[in-house]
This record gives structure tokens, sequence and C-alpha cells, in this order.
């Protein structure tokens, strides 16, 4: 790699876990770092359901021991180690999680200032919540003072950008880097017939099955529609609340099959199967997966992260748990397939050309040398 994509220095990352999905973009980013990438990270809590990985290509690992303190809206969570490990890496440069409820953060930021380093926050941004004024003010408050702390700061999105932005932070630091997990797509995207096969539209959702995915709203919306809309519905993944939605599909819309976990090459003819991709819960990076097999989609809104990615020409948003509005842009979708090819050949387009793990290793080294030239100045350090 040449130019701005290829990154000089030695590289830390902490994560408070390292999700399975985030593997091929550490190990696209470790490629970049010609000084080398070391990255931080401990075990989620039991009934996050999160599968973490305990290897990544090219990365040096460095095992945190993650405490869970209280929970909900309240939690917290220190990391054990985590001076440690920047004594052993020694990183000339640190990206970390911009998240204020991690009470060990403050310290990396403290040593890495003290070594001559830069540190990068990377998060979704500092959306407002419900609560008295007094605690919003004491919120903002402290956010503020927390990003201070930042040489620069990557937004997973357009709108995480603007609010950092909102509280202060300078927006010529700020980059926007979209959550990727598939790479540039190798060839051409998938044809499908202008019309359904044998006449019965798919519509797929792909994902961990728990509560907050919403799956058996997507269950309901698809035995209100009309029965010439119906669709065959493939539902990919496991966890907690399979049981729960098999006997829900039983008991209202026997249309649906559970074809359990699935990765990599094995989700390929899954995806090549559907006319409409649908996640109708918080979350869901599948979604990036699905536009890169040409799929139109749907998403419920949330933290902004699916704004970028889903469009008009490509899809739509829908409120969260509103049963009504996905039975209704359900049947908006499914009743013109014509259109649905059109949304997804630009589906394609946008994984092609702007969101892939292509650009955002290239965002996160543009990040890195923005926040270098901020605080030593436009030269190019030598790795040590």
């Amino acid at each position: 790699m040449e130019g701005m994509t290829s990154i000089p220095w030695r590289v830390g990352v902490q994560q408070r876990v390292l999700p399975t999905y985030r593997v091929p973009f550490f190990t696209a980013l470790a490629r970049a770092c010609a000084g080398g990438l070391s990255l931080f990270a401990g075990q989620p809590r039991p009934q996050e359901a999160i599968e973490s990985a305990c290897q990544v290509e090219g990365v040096t690992l460095y095992p945190a021991r993650n405490l869970h303190l209280l929970g909900g809206p309240v939690y917290l969570c220190w990391q054990c180690g985590l001076r440690t490990w920047l004594e052993v890496w020694q990183p000339q440069v640190l990206i970390v999680e911009a998240n204020p409820r991690y009470l060990s953060t403050p310290t990396a930021i403290g040593w890495m200032k003290r070594h001559g380093g830069v540190v990068i926050g990377w998060g979704l941004g500092a959306p407002g919540g419900r609560a008295p004024a007094w605690l919003a003010w004491a919120r903002v408050a402290w956010r503020r003072r927390f990003l201070k702390a930042f040489d620069a700061l990557i937004a997973y999105s357009r709108r995480g950008a603007a609010e950092y932005a909102a509280l202060g932070f300078d927006p010529a630091r700020i980059v926007v880097a979209p959550n990727a997990v598939a790479s540039r797509p190798a060839g051409a995207p998938p044809m499908r017939p202008p019309e359904y096969r044998n006449g019965q539209p798919t519509v797929l959702f792909v994902g961990r099955l728990q509560a907050r995915k919403r799956v058996d709203v997507l269950i309901r919306a698809c035995a209100g529609l009309p029965a010439v809309l119906q669709p065959r519905l493939l539902i990919v993944g496991d966890g907690p609340a399979r049981p729960d939605l098999e006997a829900l599909a039983r008991a209202v819309y026997p249309h649906t099959e559970f074809l359990g976990a699935r990765h990599g090459e094995a989700l390929r003819p899954i995806f090549e199967q559907a006319d409409l991709f649908v996640l109708p819960g918080t979350g869901g990076l599948a979604v990036q997966q699905a536009m890169a097999h040409a799929l139109p989609v749907i998403v419920a809104v949330g933290d902004g992260t699916q704004e970028d990615l889903v469009r008009p020409t490509n899809g739509w948003h829908v409120p969260p748990d509103d049963l009504p509005a996905l039975t209704g842009v359900l049947a908006e979708a499914l009743s013109d397939p014509l259109r649905l090819r059109r949304m997804g050949a630009e589906s394609f387009r946008i994984v092609d050309e702007e969101i892939n793990l292509e650009s955002m290793v290239a965002t996160f080294a543009q990040a890195i040398h923005l926040a270098w030239a901020y605080r030593h100045g436009t030269g190019d350090a030598p790795c040590t």
C-alpha cells in the first residue's frame, strides 16, 4: 500500500470485546500497518450472546480482563491489564472506543500523552437520551471532557459525526467510517429474474436470534400481508430466542424457514435466493453483506449507522417495534419486483464504490495521518 493508505506507525487498538464479525476488518487494517498492529480486548457478559474471536491474522492479541460493573443504562466497565499492554506494545498510535463508560480508558490516554503518542476515538456518536435536565447537563459535560482528550475521532455515521461536532469537537478532525463487514465485490452482481421464482417472493433475515432483533415483528408482518404477497421467509441465525420464534412461526406464519447459523461462503446461495433483506431490530452488519449480493433492504431506524447504507434509492427505514409500519413497507416493496431489482443494483453499487472493508481501512488510515499531523506536524515518523 502507498500514500495515505499506508500506516507507518505502530498501532494499538482497544476494544471492550472482539466479535467475530470484526476479524476481516482488523485483518485488513493489519496489512496497512507497516509498524504492526496489536489489539487489546476482553470477554463479553454471558447474556450478551456475542461470538468472540481468539485470533486475527497479522494482529498481536493481548487479552483484557473485563470487570463489568452495574448494568443497563448505568453499565460501566474497567479493563484490567490495559497499562501493562501499553508498556509491552509501546504503540505510537492508539485507537480506543470513544465510550466514557469504559473507566480505564482515561488511564490509557494519559499514558499515550506522556509517551508522545496520539489517541483516536472510534464510536457511534453522542446521542441524547431521556433524562432529567440536570442529568442530561451532567452527561453532556462528562462527554465533552472525555472527547477533548482525543486527537481525532472516527464516527460510524454522518449522524454520529454531527453529534461529536455538536459537543464542540473540531469537525476538521472527525472522519466517517461506515461499518463494513464485506470487501468490495470481486465480480458482477448476481442476476435475478424480473419475476419472483415460482411466483413467490423470498424475504431474508440474517443475524443473532435474540429479542432485540425483533424477528417476531417480521414474522407477524409477513402474516399480515395479502395472500398474493406473502413471501417465503428465511431466517438465518441462532440464539436464545429461536425456540419462541419457531413456535410463533408455526402458529401464525408457516412459510417461515429456520436455517440455523451460517457463515462465510455458506451464506452466498442463501443471499442469492432472496429478493429482499429485512432487519427489523437493532444492530445487524449483515445489511452490508446483503447489499453486496445486490439486495434491497428494509431496516429499523436506530443509532444512525444504517442511514449512510440505506437510502431511498436502495431501501426503506421503518420505526422500530412498529408492526403496521413494517407490514405496510413490506407490501409496498414486494408489490413491484422490477423496482426491487433496480434497488438491488443500487445496493451493489454503494458497496462496490463507497462502503466496504477497503474504504473503511482507508478512512482509518486517514484518521491516523490526521491525528499525527495535529499532534506532531505533517512529517511521518519512522517505525521503531
